[in-house]
């Protein structure tokens, strides 16, 4: 009888593995589908390696306060890493933006903006459903901005919520305020200075009875948007500015 120098020795578990179990990379494969139908709604998201990073500006744009959790909301502590790690990293070359936002936070909405008009790599807004408010200098600060038809646009002054101390400093701040988005507004938009402003001003269309509200349509006879388009037409014109961006950069060099 030969002696079985090297016996047959059954593969190691995984650490509270048992052996009836399934294998820890199907477990970890069911949950991510679970966790996909639960967030997503869809077995599976689709994926594509692309040269273009799609942001999106959805909801309320939140800033120093922090809103009700029930509340849809874009983080302006998150969205300016984004832009920062799109500008660093070489194989971003573009960045779509997807808006359809009521506005919100003065401030951090300008911040978001004025970060993405600096940026060095083409971009493309898109306005779907509604640019609002704030949202407006959002979506005129990339280098090419769409509407789908359906969507609108509502121009109105500075509004503060809550308890204002009714001195002239407090006014002065509003008005200062209010001209920095003007001057980014008209200065990133075909739009006339002073047809903004008869719209900012506008008297009997808005339910605070100050302001207007532009359909998709009439944003782009006003020059406050480049073109009617949706997600086709906008990367279409994506792609066009990313290989002419390369273009200018070829002949520099």
């Amino acid at each position: 009888m030969f002696k079985n120098d090297n016996p047959v020795v059954p593969s190691p578990l995984e650490p509270h593995e048992h052996p009836t179990e399934e294998p820890k990379s199907t477990r970890t494969k069911k949950s991510a589908v679970n966790e996909n139908i639960q967030d997503l709604g869809t077995t599976e998201v689709p994926t594509a390696k692309s040269n273009l990073h799609v942001m999106t500006i959805i909801g309320q744009i939140e800033g120093h306060m922090v809103l009700p959790p029930q509340n849809k909301t874009t983080k302006y502590e998150h969205v300016m890493p984004q832009l920062v790690a799109i500008e660093q990293n070489p194989e971003i070359e573009g960045l779509m933006l997807l808006l359809n936002t009521v506005g919100g936070d003065v401030e951090a909405g300008l911040a978001i903006a004025e970060m993405v008009a600096s940026m060095s790599k083409p971009s493309v807004s898109i306005v779907l459903g509604g640019g609002h408010s704030i949202g407006v200098p959002i979506a005129v600060s990339a280098t090419y901005s769409f509407i789908v038809e359906s969507a609108t646009m509502t121009i109105h002054p500075i509004r503060l919520t809550g308890m204002v101390i009714g001195a002239q400093s407090s006014f002065d701040y509003l008005e200062k305020m209010q001209d920095r988005v003007n001057r980014f507004v008209v200065s990133h938009s075909q739009m006339d200075e002073s047809k903004w402003k008869e719209m900012l001003y506008k008297m009997g269309e808005l339910s605070r009875d100050i302001g207007t509200s532009v359909g998709g349509k009439d944003a782009v006879k006003y020059g406050l948007i480049n073109a009617v388009g949706g997600i086709s037409e906008a990367m279409s014109k994506l792609q066009e500015l990313i290989q002419a961006n390369k273009d200018s950069k070829g002949l520099k060099q």
